[in-house]
């Protein structure tokens, strides 16, 4: 069977890659292995966990959810002999992140974990984010605690993933980008879809997420799939 190594965006964590991707991957026979990454080291860890998914499973479709689309297409560009497929969901900022809103972000909370603790900082992402994203989040950065501090900052100085390297992708990439997300603005995910040679955009809603987050795995691989009919859902 075919297989999809899928990544988790910062400060969330594979489960939610599951129910995202899951469902729209099975139908394609599709089968999809959700990487944890390990918080301690989260860019080397996400990359050898794609080795060792290629090495077991052989050339992949790979990428995953903001900086998980990130590292994703990264490794694909790096391996392109063991990549099928790139699927990008919410990409965040290309190369340097500086000014990228999901880097300020994931910045801040660090901030404010070490002044306050986990318990403080829930308590105030609660009070300004969608029920079903700070529920979401809850899970994810308890389960994270107590690296996600660390885990935070490197994902906001994550730079690999550059202009250049984005246009020697020659790989079919699916971007799934919400239209109302001011976190993963749409026009990164355009910026990537102009510079990588074969790719396309589908777009959602941040309220579609939140009803059903398999509209968000069905979105990326609907726009790979208009590119390469073989990852086509045939239900």
């Amino acid at each position: 069977m075919r297989v999809a190594a899928l990544l988790p965006g910062t400060g969330s964590r594979a489960d939610f890659v599951r129910r995202a991707f899951e469902p729209a991957l099975k139908p394609a026979e599709v089968s999809l292995c959700a990487i944890e990454p390990d918080p301690r080291d989260l860019i080397g860890s996400s990359l050898h966990a794609l080795d060792q998914a290629a090495e077991r499973h052989g050339p992949l479709i790979v990428g995953g959810i903001s900086l998980g689309a990130a590292v994703g297409a990264l490794w694909a560009s790096r391996n392109p002999h063991l990549t099928t497929g790139v699927v990008a969901a919410l990409p965040a900022w290309t190369g340097n992140s500086h000014g990228a809103p999901a880097a300020l972000s994931a910045t801040i909370t660090a901030e404010e974990l070490s002044r306050v603790g986990l318990d403080g900082t829930i308590t105030a992402m609660k009070a300004s984010t969608p029920g079903w994203l700070a529920d979401e989040l809850e899970q994810s950065w308890r389960q994270l605690w107590p690296h996600l501090p660390g885990a935070l900052l490197a994902a906001a100085s994550f730079d690999k993933l550059t202009a250049e390297v984005l246009r020697t992708i020659g790989t079919p990439v699916g971007i799934a980008a919400a239209i109302d997300d001011p976190i993963h603005p749409i026009a990164v995910a355009h910026s990537w879809a102009h510079r990588l040679p074969n790719s396309l955009v589908e777009t959602l809603t941040l309220a579609q997420i939140g009803d059903n987050p398999a509209v968000l795995g069905d979105t990326a691989i609907r726009a790979l799939s208009r590119l390469d009919p073989r990852w086509a859902n045939n239900s």
